[in-house]
């Protein structure tokens, strides 16, 4: 599913990403005035490392550098950096990065993560998308023990005209979910977003919660969460993978939502979590307003990663 606000493309993709482009392409052009042997080599993986690109990743571009210069010792600097490129997009290939639609009722969609990743906000940006491909929308507030939550997505409900479903303080989150679904079918209503609490602090609870919001969902609708998409604050870096891991344990996860894609997040963590999770990256935050989510483009993020300004 492409959204209609993708009408910006990549450009603000490409602006947020300079400083790890800067760090990629500009470093690796510097190096590749010096005599090629296992000293480059080393000071390649260096450079990739503070890319954020992870080890596993980082290991099979560097087996694939080690093969390029074996086979040509005589390769230029684009021809080093195409094979980066393509490496990183194999990598991640058969990832399924477009939503899963139900064609027959509500397409129900459960967002999970932890408090201040922009979850909320998030939800509010893929209802805003949603309705600009002229889909009605509900929400449903099942993070119940924060009444700050509720209220945050209350006031994103009325700015964006949608109704939303909410019970009191402290209600349970699972019965909210499963009339949120029954509601919608009863509206004929084309998606529900589901937001979750996210207290990690309290971690046993968290888990058990989300657990029984899965299988509420699944009770009120088969086949339902069509969707289950974790939201990650991408200035964490590798610690979101563990973030992923904890939730994934209790709501198998479908796909990501990665926020704060700015200067001070390294843009090598986006490709290093879908590698190492298996999961797609499905959108990426690129601000505050509600067209600022974007979704995820394996080719052009790969682009934006590389190319210099001129060259774009």
């Amino acid at each position: 599913m492409v959204f209609g606000w993708f009408k910006s493309g990549w450009s603000r993709v490409r602006t947020l990403l300079s400083s790890t482009r800067t760090t990629l392409t500009s470093r690796i052009r510097n190096l590749f005035g010096k005599k090629i042997d296992e000293n480059l080599i080393d000071e390649l993986e260096e450079i990739l490392f503070e890319a954020d690109l992870g080890v596993p990743i980082i290991q099979d571009l560097i087996d694939q550098v080690r093969l390029l210069l074996k086979e040509n010792p005589e390769a230029t600097v684009d021809q080093l950096i195409d094979t980066l490129k393509k490496t990183l997009l194999q990598e991640i290939s058969h990832l399924p990065f477009s939503l899963h639609l139900n064609g027959n009722g509500p397409t129900v969609i459960l967002v999970i993560g932890a408090n201040g990743c922009g979850k909320t906000t998030s939800i509010a940006k893929l209802a805003n998308g949603f309705l600009k491909q002229d889909k009605s929308v509900l929400l449903a507030a099942a993070d119940t023990f924060r009444a700050a939550a509720q209220e945050q997505l209350s006031i994103w409900a009325k700015r964006l005209d949608i109704e939303m479903i909410r019970a009191n303080y402290q209600a349970d989150p699972a019965a909210v979910a499963y009339d949120a679904i029954t509601a919608a079918k009863a509206r004929d209503i084309d998606t529900l977003l589901i937001d979750t609490a996210g207290r990690l602090e309290n971690k046993q609870n968290l888990l058990k919660e989300l657990e029984k919001v899965e299988k509420s969902c699944h009770k009120a609708m088969e086949g339902s969460p069509h969707e289950v998409l974790l939201v990650l604050d991408a200035t964490i870096g590798q610690n979101g993978i563990e973030q992923a891991k904890l939730f994934n344990s209790a709501a198998p996860i479908s796909g990501l939502i990665l926020t704060k894609i700015d200067g001070s997040a390294k843009g090598g963590v986006v490709m290093a979590i879908q590698k190492q999770l298996s999961l797609p990256v499905k959108f990426v935050g690129t601000g505050e307003t509600l067209e600022d989510l974007v979704p995820f483009d394996p080719e052009g993020f790969v682009h934006s990663m590389f190319y210099e300004e001129a060259t774009e």
